[in-house]
């Protein structure tokens, strides 16, 4: 089966680290310049004192200084001092253009352009110290160059706007270079940096190819819009991309309504969408945003949906909310709801029950892995529902994971699975007698945060009473389930109630780019288990005599990534990054060779 794009979204995070305290980064540049200071003076003063010194390996770095007295810092006014100049003025140069940069990116840009002119000046020592001014000057250029391609990267795609803060370390490094050498230096280091400047710049034109080929989109700036997402999970400048290459669709969305208590409500409702990609950008944080649109208690369950179906932006659910409002209008509320019951086939088991003239389907494959159930199949469930019920409602329990994985899509021996165990269940709803319910509900926050894998909402528990049968939906705001979590806290539920089923609202609010941050992985069951029963045992003590109504509405003109879009866009970027390497190394060899030509013809 082909890759599904949360394995091929999470191929990128090994592209993703985080920059260290630009503290250190500081420390490490005073280092490296004082070591080179100390080898200078002690070649400075082998020099002047004790006469020729041997070029033997142990000594091959000391004879770069073996130079004027001028040279005896040279390891501050050559590689220091462009390094603090570069680190300082980087950042506020970027944000007073509107773009975003950290301390610690500028401080780690610096540091890593230091050791590599360090690398590229030392590298005369192999011939001779007469070269150290051309290959300083190439090292300049180099610096130049890199800067350009990063930070085009990773603050700003449009090169002309780069230049000035990619010029800050070796523009100094350049007046250093007149200091040490003389004026005539300045105009070669110059030269280098047009010829390092330009090819890194088309680099930077092949780099931006694939996705402007395949999605007319500029691909720096969807990095720039990823970096920016990284650093500010509130950013929202990818929701412009995801917007361009989206497409309107229109789905479903089916909704269970309760009144209950003299006058209290919920609502369990399940939008056939999916709640990412990734933080708060797209759909990422639905459950949560429409839970807070509505004065009544809601549950927002997942539906069959994969990545696909990602909203392009935040207010796209606008029109969710929208349709399910439009729901509520014309109600017909019934006093009667089945017992609940469970059928099987294969992997796949579903938690059926019926409210009046409709059905609610919960569905699982733990202890087998669940994934995204592709929306066709919960389509061609419903469609066979409606044959005994004007409204089904298929929840994807999405709790059991144990890596990236695939969704299941029609036609595969798990699709049939689920579309066998549900018709069983519809079959057995529309013969079960119905009888007067009760309902009660609980919501309660918890104390783990989006990194421990729980989104904001916590834990909501909703138990319906049925001739004295207790049936407890469990819904957990997060991304799944790890492997073995269901059954440990189902285990300890049904010590309350007579059956049960936890779900997850799929919510990506828990991921920044790879879709593994399932509950129960980082936060072991044991500790959040309290707060469950916690909740549980409130619901069950706010059961009280209800009514219950459907109602399906089509959440219409819904902007979402469209058929395999996010697949394809996550094989480009992959594909692109693994030609990224052969092709700057093919471009750095032909600017050092030029630098080279160009050195000599000036010389």
């Amino acid at each position: 089966m082909a890759q599904s794009s949360d394995v091929k979204m999470g191929q990128l995070a090994r592209f993703i680290f985080t920059a260290p305290s630009w503290k250190r980064s500081l420390a490490l540049i005073f280092l490296l310049g004082i070591f080179i200071d100390a080898a200078s003076a002690k070649s400075w003063l082998n020099l002047n004192l004790a006469g020729p010194i041997s070029y033997t390996l142990p000594t091959v770095i000391s004879n770069f200084f073996s130079l004027p007295e001028q040279f005896l810092f040279s390891g501050t006014l050559a590689f220091t001092i462009p390094a603090i100049a570069a680190l300082v003025l980087t950042k506020p140069i970027i944000e007073y253009t509107g773009k975003t940069m950290t301390w610690n990116r500028s401080a780690l840009l610096a540091l890593t352009c230091t050791v590599l002119g360090v690398i590229i000046t030392l590298s005369a020592l192999a011939s001779s110290v007469k070269l150290i001014p051309m290959c300083y000057a190439i090292s300049l250029g180099f610096i130049f160059g890199l800067r350009l391609f990063v930070l085009t990267a990773i603050a700003d795609y449009r090169v002309p706007r780069m230049i000035i803060p990619a010029l800050t370390q070796s523009g100094v490094g350049i007046l250093v270079g007149i200091f040490l050498f003389s004026p005539f230096f300045a105009i070669i280091a110059l030269v280098l940096h047009v010829v390092f400047g330009l090819g890194f710049a088309i680099l930077i034109w092949m780099i931006e190819q694939p996705l402007k080929r395949a999605f007319q989109i500029r691909g720096l700036a969807f990095i720039n819009a990823f970096i920016a997402h990284m650093t500010d999970g509130s950013s929202r400048g990818m929701e412009n991309f995801f917007r361009e290459i989206g497409e309107e669709i229109f789905v479903p969305q089916v909704s269970f309504f309760f009144k209950y208590g003299g006058g209290n409500q919920v609502i369990f409702t399940v939008p056939n969408l999916h709640p990412g990609p990734m933080g708060e950008i797209g759909g990422g944080n639905l459950p949560k945003i429409i839970h807070d649109n509505f004065d009544e208690e809601i549950l927002v369950a997942h539906g069959c949906a994969t990545h696909d179906f990602n909203l392009v932006s935040e207010s796209e659910i606008n029109k969710v909310i929208d349709a399910l409002r439009r729901s509520q209008e014309g109600l017909v509320y019934s006093a009667a709801a089945g017992r609940s019951g469970r059928t099987q086939a294969g992997s796949v088991q579903v938690l059926y029950q019926r409210f009046g003239d409709s059905v609610l389907l919960v569905t699982t494959r733990s202890p087998n892995r669940t994934e995204d159930v592709d929306f066709s199949i919960g389509m061609t469930i419903m469609a066979e529902g409606h044959r005994w019920f004007p409204h089904v409602a298929v929840v994807d329990a999405h709790n059991c994971m144990t890596d990236l994985s695939s969704p299941v899509l029609l036609a595969t021996t798990t699709a049939v699975e689920y579309q066998k165990a549900a018709v069983n269940a519809m079959e057995a709803c529309r013969t079960a007698p119905q009888a007067p319910f009760k309902v009660g509900v609980a919501h309660h926050t918890l104390p783990f945060n989006r990194e421990m894998g729980f989104g904001d909402l916590g834990v909501q528990v909703l138990v319906i009473e049925v001739e004295g049968q207790k049936t407890a939906y469990v819904l957990m705001d997060g991304n799944n389930m790890a492997l073995g979590a269901r059954e440990i806290l189902l285990e300890e539920i049904l010590g309350f109630v007579d059956d049960a089923e936890i779900m997850t609202t799929d919510s990506h609010v828990v991921n920044t780019i790879t879709g593994k941050n399932p509950v129960g992985m980082n936060v072991p069951v044991s500790e959040f288990t309290p707060y469950v029963i916690q909740a549980l045992n409130e619901a069950i003590g706010n059961l009280a005599p209800a009514d219950a109504a459907a109602g399906t509405a089509q959440c219409e003109h819904i902007v979402v990534f469209g058929s395999n879009r996010i697949s394809q866009l996550a094989s480009t970027v992959n594909a692109m990054l693994v030609f990224v390497a052969p092709l700057s190394l093919a471009m750095l060899l032909l600017a050092f060779l030029l630098s080279v030509i160009a050195y000599i013809v000036m010389a």
